[in-house]
């Protein structure tokens, strides 16, 4: 698909948070043994989707706004204290709004989910089309057991406009009680678990970041529940795919093996970004 701003639908734009500094993969972002960055897959895969009519990387780093500019990526510089990608997305869209940007939908794409189904991204700026979405986000189904118990697989229940009830670390919904005929507790389908891209309005945007820090936000540790409890709605889409989160470097070691079954370079035999493999070793020195 092409990457060109789409014809008709919502006027969107794609931020793309990178920061250098992870705690549980270092320098996560400039991981690059396909000879592509992390954080450039991630452009090019929201480039794809051909809903957006500019895709922003918003980053911390001198050293990732210098590899992005290499690879023709626009990029922006934020403040490193941020501590949400909720929070570098609104200063990125604020540079770009006051250089006379406008949009009717922006679009948070952490910078490492390179496999999101572009399709997926499209589909959520177009639910802007219903006046009545101010935020939206994606779900899929939960598949195994044991991940609606892990506190890292984030579940939501939703209402039958698909509008969210809830997001929790924990078991939702919680199916040891059931009615008789009601739903069984080991069938999964009725368990989502939620896919961490946000789209707001600009509006949205602004009221998210102006209201208080919520109780249950606290509790979870989830920043949408913020939205949430202040009374608003997020329209919880389902995603064609769900795509599997790099948060160690076994996940980052799956996806160089994924990228290369779906016909990349082999790792290490370069390719469109090439970058120094040693400053992406932890240890290895640069900013953080």
């Amino acid at each position: 698909m092409s990457a060109s701003a789409p014809a008709s639908g919502p006027r969107a734009i794609a931020l793309v948070p990178a920061r250098l500094a992870s705690q549980r993969l270092p320098r996560k972002m400039l991981l690059a043994r396909t000879g592509t960055p992390l954080f450039a897959h991630t452009v090019a895969n929201v480039r794809s989707s051909g809903a957006f009519a500019r895709v922003v990387l918003a980053t911390d780093a001198e050293e990732i706004l210098d590899t992005a500019r290499r690879a023709g990526i626009e990029a922006v510089m934020t403040r490193l204290d941020h501590t949400s990608g909720t929070d570098r997305i609104h200063e990125a869209w604020k540079a770009l709004e006051r250089a006379g940007e406008r949009a009717d939908v922006l679009v948070n794409v952490q910078g490492d989910e390179p496999e999101l189904a572009p399709e997926d991204l499209a589909r959520l700026v177009l639910a802007f089309t219903d006046p009545a979405v101010e935020m939206a986000t994606l779900c899929g189904p939960i598949e195994r057991a044991e991940d609606a118990e892990r506190p890292n697989v984030v579940k939501v229940v939703r209402d039958r406009s698909g509008d969210a009830l809830y997001f929790s670390r924990a078991r939702i919904p919680a199916s040891g009680h059931a009615r008789d005929g009601g739903t069984n507790s080991a069938d999964w389908t009725i368990h989502r678990r939620h896919i961490g891209v946000y789209a707001f309005t600009p509006v949205a945007l602004e009221s998210f970041r102006s209201l208080p820090t919520g109780r249950l936000e606290v509790f979870e540790n989830l920043e949408q529940l913020r939205w949430l409890e202040a009374g608003r709605r997020i329209r919880v889409l389902d995603a064609e795919r769900v795509p599997e989160g790099i948060d160690t470097e076994a996940d980052y070691e799956r996806f160089v093996a994924r990228w290369a079954a779906r016909g990349g370079p082999p790792p290490g035999s370069g390719g469109v970004t090439r970058i120094d493999e040693r400053a992406a070793r932890p240890g290895s020195g640069g900013a953080r």
